[in-house]
């Protein structure tokens, strides 16, 4: 494994060096660094000029220049050393304005590839176990809609419905008869869709999920929740108790009951130390995300605590199924203080809340979690832009990879042993499948950095896009390379971690 990690370094450093001189080269030589002054008639211009000249380097030929941007890039790699990715034309600092953008960037690519990770392989797996059937075609259909569509089209799109059309709604936020007529359709054909089975069970399912939608809709408007929405304790102790269920089938199965047990009593737990938890983390004085990341600390040790006490033989996978319901129960109970804290935010930002441009609000002066919806309506609709293109491809990649799978003969050996269906699929097939999905994810990345170039000039959002946009147009080499650099380095990294996962997921590979 470390022969390996070495030789891909050595070959990796090679293509970055060969790369950056060719990407700064081509910059150089991209315009007139010197054109915004051709023009000017003031009197100082031999001045500006000459101090131009000094901040670029450009009295130096273009080997010249790398080397010197090279030596001061080289230092971002050393420790104690302060990186120096030059100045701008504009006598700025590259490298603190590639740290505010790239961390802008790497915010709104990190939320949208996690996103696009688990929403199109979980969609990619159910519709590969329901091949041919209404679901399927559904989602086949939407994928291939998704990856057709120019990424600057969609966020315009999302602009206008996502964004605008939501904001005017929310002046007066209910939903009239027509609208739950057709979300009520819309819950029903997917439900439908989503459980499967005959045809009578279908028709069920899609009758109760109905009627229950409209009904639901229907009183959520009468009472106004829209306007003052929130969940409740009795909704959040209805989903602590259905999520510990859910938890406890995906992880083990409900006929592992201890598994099953530790879920419920820590879904329980939850229920019960909500009422403690909401008004303290709704204090302005205690909140923060110091004490929200205490809180889920705690939260996994004692859900750990509950899984092993009553794990019995299942200890490994009661802990993990009781962990992952404490954390989905916290998730749940910030979700409900976030939504008490709409309407305040709404206030603030003068009913626009769910934003079309920037990263955040200017001079914004609401509380914690008031800046924490300002940081997520910012990001949302950029978000989903990008999600959207790369959920089609992780949904048709999964699909797939687990039709190839299930039909393995491993897999038809694990069925004749006996193992529950859910064993089969996640132990045997699932993990089989994720190994060229790793290889996706790390070139995904790379793609989406490039995406999120053109998503953050449509939503204006300051990040490394508008960077290199803006030094590629004054013929600026310096932030392209800042650009170039974290681009290329995470392209790399992300490739080279998927190369050593292949080792995880496939005892077989062997690096070295």
């Amino acid at each position: 494994m470390a022969v390996f990690v070495v030789r891909r370094l050595i070959v990796s450093f090679v293509i970055l060096l060969v790369s950056t001189f060719m990407i700064f080269i081509l910059v150089a030589h991209s315009g007139d660094p010197y054109g915004d002054l051709r023009g000017d008639t003031t009197a100082n211009l031999p001045q500006r000029m000459a101090h131009r000249t000094a901040i670029l380097h450009l009295d130096e030929s273009d080997p010249q220049r790398y080397v010197r941007w090279l030596g001061g890039a080289a230092k971002c790699a050393i420790p104690g050393q302060t990186c120096d990715l030059g100045r701008t034309i504009h006598d700025q600092d590259v490298s603190a304005l590639l740290g505010q953008a790239a961390m802008s960037t790497l915010k709104l690519v990190s939320a949208a590839t996690v996103l696009a990770i688990v929403l199109g392989i979980s969609v990619g797996i159910i519709s590969a176990l329901r091949q041919y059937t209404g679901f399927d075609y559904t989602v086949t259909f939407s994928a291939f809609l998704f990856f057709s569509l120019p990424i600057f089209w969609v966020a315009v799109l999302l602009k206008q419905y996502g964004a605008i059309d939501v904001n005017n709604w929310y002046d007066d936020p209910r939903i009239g008869l027509v609208s739950a007529v057709v979300l009520a359709l819309a819950s029903a054909l997917t439900w439908g869709a989503v459980i499967g089975g005959s045809s009578r069970r279908r028709w069920i399912v899609r009758g109760i999920a109905g009627v229950a939608s409209f009904g639901l809709l229907e009183y959520l408007s009468y009472v106004k929740w829209f306007a003052r929405p929130a969940l409740g304790p009795v909704l959040i102790i209805v989903l602590a108790f259905g999520g510990a269920v859910g938890i406890a089938a995906l992880t083990a199965g409900l006929k592992r009951r201890n598994v099953l047990t530790a879920c419920l009593i820590t879904a329980g737990l939850g229920s019960v130390v909500q009422f403690f938890v909401t008004p303290w983390i709704q204090d302005a004085k205690w909140a923060s995300t110091l004490n929200v990341l205490l809180l889920a600390v705690v939260a996994a040790l004692v859900a750990s605590a509950v899984g092993f006490a009553v794990g019995g033989l299942d200890k490994a996978q009661s802990i993990r199924g009781s962990v992952l319901t404490a954390l989905v129960i916290g998730a749940i109970i910030v979700i409900d203080v976030m939504l008490r804290a709409l309407p305040g935010y709404s206030r603030l930002v003068n009913g626009r809340i769910m934003a079309t441009f920037g990263s955040e609000t200017p001079n914004f002066t609401g509380n914690y979690w008031q800046g924490m919806l300002d940081q997520i309506t910012h990001l949302a609709l950029p978000t989903l832009a990008i999600m959207l293109i790369s959920f089609a491809t992780y949904s048709r990649y999964s699909r797939a990879t687990m039709l190839e799978t299930m039909n393995q003969d491993y897999v038809r050996t694990a069925r004749s042993k006996g193992l529950t269906e859910r064993t089969v699929v996640m132990r045997h097939a699932f993990r089989n499948a994720l190994i060229p999905l790793t290889t996706l994810a790390a070139f995904d990345f790379g793609n989406i950095l490039g995406g999120a170039v053109i998503t953050e000039q449509v939503f204006a959002r300051r990040g490394m896009g508008l960077m290199f946009l803006t030094g590629l147009g004054q013929t600026d080499p310096n932030p392209v390379m800042g650009f170039y650099i974290v681009t290329a380095v995470s392209i790399v990294v992300f490739n080279m971690t998927a190369d050593i996962a292949y080792a995880y997921l496939d005892p077989r590979i062997r690096l070295s």
